[in-house]
Parts: structure tokens; sequence; C-alpha cells
């Protein structure tokens, strides 16, 4: 043997590291019940699901403005169509990375690089339950991107630029609290993905992080704890209402994204990781922002109270008033109160009219709370901007603006 190595003692040398290598510490089985708690505190099933589909079949489509439509794929354990054939390294580079079997880059649609603050062994555990939910042979529709963005090699500078994170120790100043919420909310959570702008490279501005900004039409309210235009009026208390039931009294009722946010992940989150989330957000450099809340009025109550002078009193009185009353207190459910709702005054109606047109509906512990979409059925769509003026105008001090109502209802 080289290296003044004689067989026999190579062969011994080889025998003691087998012998201390059997004796070493077995590594853990993956945990299927942590994978599902981190699957549904990542939110996959929101993304990979087609409404009303076979969750996690994919299919879901994905809008990006001036780039196209990038659809979801099949995390299904399906072998043909899914991910069934993929080892769990392989699973881990791609929520981790990026990066899928085959040196197939990923977008950024998907948040990996929020999803890099999960350790290896947290993405095996999410694929140890994947691999327990029915398979799906469902094959969606191929990504409809413009040149260049329809190269995913290019993808390997964004990541240069824009991620992917990796996980991060606790800071020893902060407390356990604040540290397991940094860890949901700027990981498995991605709640920048949707509430801090972009940059030119379409990556997430540090400078305004949770800011807010305007997502597949929406305006995703600012969530950093400015008193004026973020969540710094917000109560402890309220703020965990509102993330683990979807409502807060005097906050109103998650709708449209956050409603889903809620229904497939946050309302499986405990009191104890939603109180984590709380106190973190709620420590954040606080972000002014254009899009606060009007102030807002208080109507008198009774039916009778209802103003009528108007098209859109009118109609909220025969289409809405049976939901919400006139005053937005809610009639039989506590969903349906709007009293304090941003969205009933928030950047020019954008939100609202988006609602009073698609409706939505959101998971809750006894059921699913719907508010019904109006548009395609009796009401045109000034019938919809008037009711939306007239909220406006009865609810907040706000001053609609056709123009502006006419834009949001455009979508997109």
């Amino acid at each position: 043997m080289r290296h003044g190595l004689s067989r026999p003692s190579f062969l011994l040398a080889l025998l003691a590291g087998t012998s201390l290598m059997s004796v070493g510490p077995a590594q853990a089985a993956p945990s299927v019940e942590r994978g599902e708690y981190l699957a549904r505190a990542a939110d996959c099933e929101a993304c990979h699901t087609v409404p009303g589909g076979v969750p996690f079949a994919g299919g879901r489509a994905f809008p990006v403005p001036g780039m196209g439509v990038i659809y979801a794929p099949n995390i299904t354990p399906d072998p043909d169509h899914g991910i069934g054939k993929w080892t769990d390294d392989e699973f881990v580079r791609s929520v981790r990375e990026g990066v899928s079997p085959g040196w197939k880059h990923l977008y950024p649609a998907m948040p990996y690089p929020a999803y890099a603050r999960m350790s290896v062994d947290e993405v095996k555990d999410i694929r140890a339950w994947l691999a327990t939910v029915p398979p799906s042979a469902n094959t969606p529709s191929p990504n409809h991107l413009k040149f260049p963005f329809s190269i995913r090699a290019m993808m390997v500078g964004w990541n240069l630029l824009n991620g992917p994170a990796s996980s991060y120790p606790d800071d020893p100043q902060k407390s356990a609290e604040w540290n397991r919420g940094r860890y949901l909310v700027e990981g498995p959570g991605h709640c920048a993905d949707c509430h801090s702008p972009r940059t030119l490279t379409y990556g997430l501005s540090a400078d305004r992080a949770f800011a807010g900004t305007v997502v597949n039409g929406l305006r995703a309210y600012n969530i950093s704890p400015d008193k004026s235009s973020g969540i710094g009026g917000w109560s402890d208390e309220a703020l965990a209402q509102y993330l683990s039931t979807g409502h807060a009294d005097g906050h109103g009722t998650a709708s449209a994204d956050m409603a889903e946010v809620i229904s497939f992940s946050l309302h499986y989150l405990t009191p104890a990781d939603i109180h984590a989330m709380v106190v973190y957000l709620h420590d954040l450099k606080p972000q002014s922002s254009d899009d606060a809340a009007s102030p807002p009025r208080k109507p008198a109550a009774g039916d009778d109270t209802l103003p009528q002078a108007t098209k859109g009193a009118r109609l909220f009185a025969s289409t809405c008033a049976g939901c919400h009353l006139p005053d937005g207190s809610g009639r039989q459910s506590p969903f349906a109160n709007i009293i304090g709702s941003r969205t009933l005054s928030a950047d020019g109606g954008r939100n609202l009219v988006r609602i009073i047109m698609n409706g939505s509906t959101l998971t809750t512990a006894s059921g699913n709370q719907i508010m019904p979409g109006f548009a395609g059925g009796n009401l045109s769509q000034r019938d919809l901007n008037d009711i939306a003026a007239f909220v406006m105008t009865h609810f907040t001090e706000a001053t609609p603006s056709e123009d502006k109502l006419n834009a949001a209802a455009k979508g997109p």
C-alpha cells in the first residue's frame, strides 16, 4: 500500500472505521406529522391546487405582468406526473434552492428563497407527508412565458442577485417567541412574497419590506407596524384573532388571496405559533404607504336608517344589507361584520370592487364563510361600481373615484 500503510493495517483501519460507523447515531426517520404541519405553514396546497380541484395536483395559473403565465406543478406522489420518482435530496434541492431534477430552474413564483429558511430535515419531513396524499395523474399546462423569460437558465443569474437565502441561527438578543415568529414569517410563511414590493430584478425589496404591494390585481396591504398605514394600531389580540380565524372585530374579514392563506395555512397553526408571528410582525421596521384606509363612519342601526337617495344605496339595501345590515355589523355570523375593514376605502376601492365582483370563501372552524360574487349576474359593472361607491361613503370618509373603480374592475 502507498503512503506507508500496509495492507493488514489498512484492513484493520477500514474495519475499525466500519465498526465506529455502525455504532454511531442513526439518522432520525422523517416525521410525517411534522411534515404535515410544515406543509400547512408553507401554504403548499393553495398554490398547487386549482380552485375546486384535486389537492396538490397542480395546474393553478399565476399571471406575472409583463412575463406571462406560470402554472403550478403536480406535487402528488404520482410517479409519472408528480414527484413520486424524486429522491429526498432532489426534493430538498427543489424546495430550498429552486432547482428540480434535470437542472430545471424554478421561477420565483415558487418562494424557495424563503423556504431555504427551513432545514434539510424539515423539508424531508414535508416530502414524507406529501408521499401520503392521494396521487393524481393530472398534467398541468406548460408555462406560457415571453422571451427571454422562457429561458430557465436565466434564473442562475436571478439567484445570484436575489436568493435563495438560508436558515439562520436564533438572535440571542431577542426572545424565543420573536425568533420563532421570524422563522415562520420569513421562512415557511413567506409573508414578504405578497406583502413586499419587488425590485427591478423582481427580487423582494429589503428597503420597503412588508410595506404592501399589488399582487394578482389586488392590494396586499402594508403589514409593517406603521400606525397609520400598517398594523401598528392593531392590538396583539386582534392581530392573532385575524391570523388564526380570518376575522377581527373592528378590522373586518379576510378575503380573496388572504382568505386562502387563512383557509389553507394559518388556521392550522398553534396559538403559540400565531402569537410568535404577532410578536415578530409588531417588531418590524414601520413603513409608511399610500394605501391607508380613510377614517370610518359609524352608521345608525336599523333598516329605516339606510339612505335611499342614490342607486348605489338602493342596490346595497336590496343586495347586500341582508347579510351585512345597514350599519355593517353583520347578521347571524361575525364574519359578515365589515366595520373597520380596510377594504372598504383603501387604495381607491381597488379590493372592494373586486370582492363585490368575484366574491370570496373563507374556511373556518365552523364551516365555509361565503361572500358571493355578483359579476356576470343581473347587475352591470356600473351597478357594482355604484354599490362600491356607496359602501365607501356610507361606512368611511373616503371619496370614490369612478376612474379608479373602473380601473380596479378590469383586474390585473
